[in-house]
């Protein structure tokens, strides 16, 4: 017979998931409360921009099987699209956000069709040509993107008479969009069509045997990851309310791979992990904040040569598999 005490242990397994979204959610409805240094809360704010992207590249990565050295192109879609929409047509924000979401999902579609029958290394000079490309164009085309010194004035967002101004209001607004990302890919991963790319990213031949569109499914998600980074474009676009060039280069879409490695492949939530790591490396080691790139492929390699799982996929299957070892003793 189960006890009160073996029923809680149960109720907790069982809804584990919505439980630690919800302890979350607390903590950073709080957040504000508890660290009042608008720095601080600015880094917070930014981790949570940076997580929206990786979130969807980790569904690329981890679940398609697939590998994009390009992301910081659709992040540069979102940022610039809403820049040039709000400040130079003069559109309203929101509505602005959703149209240059859309136009990266078709972007992602042109692109992914010819590039996703490509896989392992080729798919990623691809898709690093794709960013190569977007970059080129933000620094040249001065008259449209402001060229090499960047675009300012992008207006901050507001809803009804709040104006998201501060680092405050604006920790609330990014986190929500943040948690609607996770929660989007947490159901995703366990739905049909997430067991589906978990059944490609292991082996694309046996899933396709098994009845997985592949081709369609790596485009699928390729495009929901692609509208993600413009979201979190956008988003980064109206809280900095200044975007330039340097923001988006080569270098940052390698960091979102990292964030993803860091997190663990196919781990949604080490994904918050890994980006919150990279986010705040150099800010930890500020004197070697020149060496930042060394630093993070140094990471890369070591994670990549000892937990090929990912630092936080490793360190919990390592503690499984010592807890287990131990109940067999």
């Amino acid at each position: 017979m189960l006890t009160t005490r073996d029923n809680l242990f149960y109720f907790i397994y069982l809804h584990r998931t919505g439980l630690t979204v919800l302890a979350l959610g607390v903590v950073l409805v709080a957040w504000p409360v508890m660290e009042s240094n608008p720095y601080n809360l600015g880094l917070s704010n930014l981790i949570a921009i940076y997580a929206i992207v990786v979130l969807g590249l980790n569904l690329f990565i981890g679940y398609a099987g697939q590998i994009s050295l390009g992301h910081a192109a659709f992040f540069a879609i979102g940022a610039y699209g809403s820049a040039i929409g709000t400040v130079t047509l003069g559109g309203p924000a929101w509505p602005v956000m959703m149209a240059v979401a859309l136009v990266a999902a078709l972007i992602a579609l042109a692109v992914g069709l010819p590039a996703l029958k490509l896989s392992g290394h080729y798919l990623a000079m691809a898709t690093l040509g794709f960013n190569i490309v977007v970059y080129t164009i933000l620094v040249q085309w001065d008259a449209v993107t402001g060229g090499p010194s960047g675009f300012a004035g992008i207006p901050y967002l507001t809803i009804g008479s709040v104006v998201f101004d501060n680092e405050i209001h604006f920790h609330y607004l990014v986190w929500t969009f943040a948690m609607v990302a996770l929660l989007l890919c947490l159901n995703l991963v366990r739905s049909g069509v997430g067991r589906g790319l978990a059944a490609l990213a292991e082996d694309e031949t046996a899933a396709a045997a098994l009845g997985v569109d592949t081709r369609r499914a790596k485009v699928k998600v390729f495009i929901l990851s692609a509208v993600l980074a413009s979201v979190a474009g956008s988003l980064f676009a109206h809280c900095y309310a200044f975007v330039s060039p340097d923001s988006f280069n080569i270098f940052v879409s390698v960091d979102f791979v990292i964030m993803v490695v860091v997190g663990g492949m196919g781990s949604i939530w080490g994904t918050l992990f890994g980006t919150a790591l990279i986010t705040l490396l150099p800010e930890w080691i500020e004197a070697l904040e020149s060496f930042k790139d060394i630093i993070h492929g140094l990471i890369l390699v070591m994670i990549l040569l000892f937990l090929p799982q990912g630092l936080v996929t490793g360190i919990v299957d390592a503690v499984r598999t010592r807890i287990a070892l131990n109940r067999h003793a």
